[in-house]
């Protein structure tokens, strides 16, 4: 079949589906309008089958029926162009291929849900594994033929209206510069809009999909974001991301990752000179054992329970120091910065609330370590240091009943959080006219599942107050309501699937 003659085709198409009667369809449904200031709010899924040219399969009407019947007006389609070209060249596309594509869309014609339709891997382009060999953000053949991709797909489907149809042109952009990617999906656009004016374009935001990018705003385009964060509770021991085996299972809400910095400044740079303040209970018979590391010139390390000094020791770096692993001088600032290594431990005789670390004389030194053990005889708990130079010290908190975590910042990572770091940036892009939209959200099945459950709450009740249409990513598989294999979840049969139904009457809920 001609691509020409397809659009009128599926629309005519359309009109004879939508008459006819759909198990579970509701009789008030409507079409949203959708438009590029203003994306109406969508709610569903991800269907991965054509996401990877290696295990690529096709759709299935099964999974638009039980879309609809569950409630849902949404499918994005992310795909591997790699799918339907001919014979690994990239400017031949095989239209038999199309056709899988061609029956999703008519699907969604017949259950009344909008299709997305994306390129995970576009010519030039993708966030997977292996990288594209030519780059589509500066290699001119590349894009001359991601723009023919584009140019076919809205020439096939030109006449569906937008309100049933909408592109979204590349999956999550990494750290491209905004002017270069704005010149990219201009190209896009136009190539697009030469076939089909009308229709709707949906762009990814820049770092991954998480950053909005206001110079896409005059090319009248929307923007989707990411519902990942954070992604050591979204990402848990997820196989493609690199992680420690030790790290504990994420709990909800958190508390931040937190790090003292492990310099402390002196008088010779009095606008860095700041505390080390840990607050928190700290019975008598307490430890702390701390190690000074590089001293440059000298410093005087004084440590505070609450007002009484503990601990107040001089370090002079030197040829003729006494004390330290290594005598190092450096001839361009002219002046020694040793190495100590010294370990120092302090043993509280009172109780106190109030740890204070504070260098006063002298340049700077750092801290190699800080173990504070509440009990002689139970656990012994490290703070984490950055050696981030010029940070100034912070105040942490320290409870010995959170072992997994026991140092917090100043506020918890919570729903609060999530909007405050996902959603009001984007609600500021909104603001200036562009429709916004989360066309990927989830957790992977190995986070916890009541932690899995609070967290998607919070996240769900953000997106409804910001007025939002969602994806969850997927929709049968391990971050899905299908077949996810997650402890803790309990299962039932439903056609051939197990189905997480307390996840399902979650994602309702909103």
């Amino acid at each position: 079949m001609a691509f020409h003659g397809f659009g009128r085709f599926i629309c005519g198409l359309a009109l004879v589906l939508i008459l006819l009667p759909v198990q579970g369809q509701a009789s008030d449904d409507t079409w949203l309008a959708a438009s590029p200031e203003k994306l109406p709010r969508w709610r569903g899924f991800n269907l991965l089958n054509e996401f990877n040219v290696a295990n690529h399969a096709p759709f299935n009407e099964a999974d638009f029926r039980m879309i609809h019947e569950f409630g849902f007006n949404f499918v994005r389609l992310p795909m591997d162009y790699r799918v339907w070209i001919v014979n690994g060249d990239w400017t031949q596309i095989n239209e038999k291929a199309l056709q899988d594509i061609d029956q999703a869309v008519a699907w969604g014609e017949k259950y009344h849900i909008h299709v997305c339709l994306n390129f995970h891997r576009a010519p030039g382009y993708t966030v997977a594994q292996p990288p594209e060999a030519r780059s589509l953000w500066t290699d001119e053949e590349a894009q001359r033929v991601c723009a023919l991709h584009w140019a076919t797909f809205a020439r096939r489907y030109k006449g569906i209206p937008s309100e049933r149809l909408s592109f979204d042109l590349f999956n999550e952009p990494a750290q491209i510069d905004p002017q270069v990617y704005a010149k990219v999906v201009a190209r896009m656009a136009a190539a697009i809009r030469k076939e089909d004016p009308d229709r709707l374009i949906i762009a990814d935001g820049l770092s991954w999909g998480n950053v909005p990018c206001p110079e896409l705003i005059p090319l009248h385009v929307a923007q989707a974001t990411r519902g990942y964060v954070p992604m050591q509770l979204t990402h848990y021991r997820a196989p493609w991301i690199s992680q420690a085996n030790n790290v504990p299972p994420p709990t909800w809400p958190m508390w931040p990752l937190v790090t003292a910095s492990s310099y402390l400044y002196g008088p010779y740079k009095h606008e860095l000179q700041t505390p080390l303040i840990l607050t928190g209970t700290f019975p008598a018979g307490s430890r702390l054992d701390i190690v000074v590391g590089t001293v440059s010139v000298r410093g005087r390390l004084i440590v505070r329970a609450d007002d009484q000094v503990v601990f107040d020791k001089t370090f002079v770096s030197g040829p003729d120091s006494k004390e330290g692993e290594k005598v190092v001088y450096l001839p361009q600032y002219k002046s020694y910065q040793n190495v100590f290594g010294q370990s120092e431990s302090i043993h509280l005789s009172e109780p106190a609330s109030r740890i204070t670390f504070s260098n006063e004389e002298g340049d700077w030194m750092t801290l190699s370590s800080v173990k504070v053990q509440p009990d002689p005889a139970g656990s012994s708990y490290q703070l984490g240091l950055s050696s981030d130079w010029g940070k100034t010290q912070t105040t942490i908190t320290f409870d010995s009943s959170r072992p997994e975590q026991p140092w917090n910042g100043p506020s918890a990572i919570d729903r609060t959080w999530l909007w405050q770091n996902q959603i009001a940036p984007w609600k500021t892009l909104e603001a200036q006219g562009s429709g916004v939209m989360v066309g990927e959200w989830g957790c992977f099945n190995k986070t916890p599942y009541d932690v899995t459950l609070r967290w998607m709450e919070d996240c769900l009740a953000n997106f409804q107050q910001a007025g939002w249409g969602w994806a969850l990513w997927n929709f049968d598989g391990s971050f899905g309501i299908l077949d996810s294999n997650r402890p803790g979840a309990v299962y039932e049969d439903y056609e051939g699937h197990k189905l997480d139904r307390r996840m399902l009457q979650l994602l309702q809920r909103y």
